[in-house]
């Protein structure tokens, strides 16, 4: 909880702040940053759990609409092998923006829209999501998701 605190407080103080490391992000981190959420996009697509679970941090969270938090990598495996069991996704990501907030830490924030198809009945509608990612430096010097959260922009169904 502390650490998200201080994540929080460091996306505030980056939204108010005129300088920093926002106005100073390396092009190879923000390259390096759309290439984990290239990959990212690439596994929701292709069911593929070990992908996916390979760009979180050790102490990642997933945090999908409508459910509490997955904490840590066992959490996170089981989630997605959970959501790949019930659904299959064919999307594509917009990057809207990518912001550094300190030499470690950088945030995203994406839309998706495509298709999701449910397994149970077969049955395949429109999806689109905004999502937010943290993201944490390794000490391998590797850019990690480190919290991902997405709630939908689709209308409610009638």
């Amino acid at each position: 909880m502390k650490q998200f605190l201080t994540t929080a407080l460091l996306v505030a103080g980056a939204a108010s702040a005129p300088t920093g490391f926002a106005a100073e992000f390396p092009p190879g981190d923000r390259a390096a940053i759309e290439s984990v959420l290239s990959t990212y996009e690439a596994a929701l697509n292709h069911a593929d759990v070990e992908s996916a679970l390979s760009l979180y941090a050790d102490d990642g969270v997933f945090m999908p609409q409508h459910s509490l938090p997955s904490v840590g990598k066992e959490a996170v495996r089981a989630a997605y092998e959970n959501v790949f069991k019930a659904i299959s996704l064919e999307i594509a990501f917009t990057v809207d923006e990518v912001v550094q907030l300190a030499p470690t830490w950088a945030f995203a924030r994406t839309r998706s829209q495509g298709f999701v198809s449910v397994h149970a009945n077969g049955e395949r509608a429109p999806e689109a999501n905004q999502e937010l990612f943290v993201f944490h430096r390794s000490p391998a010097g590797d850019w990690r998701i480190a919290r991902y959260i997405f709630s939908t922009t689709n209308p409610p169904r009638p």
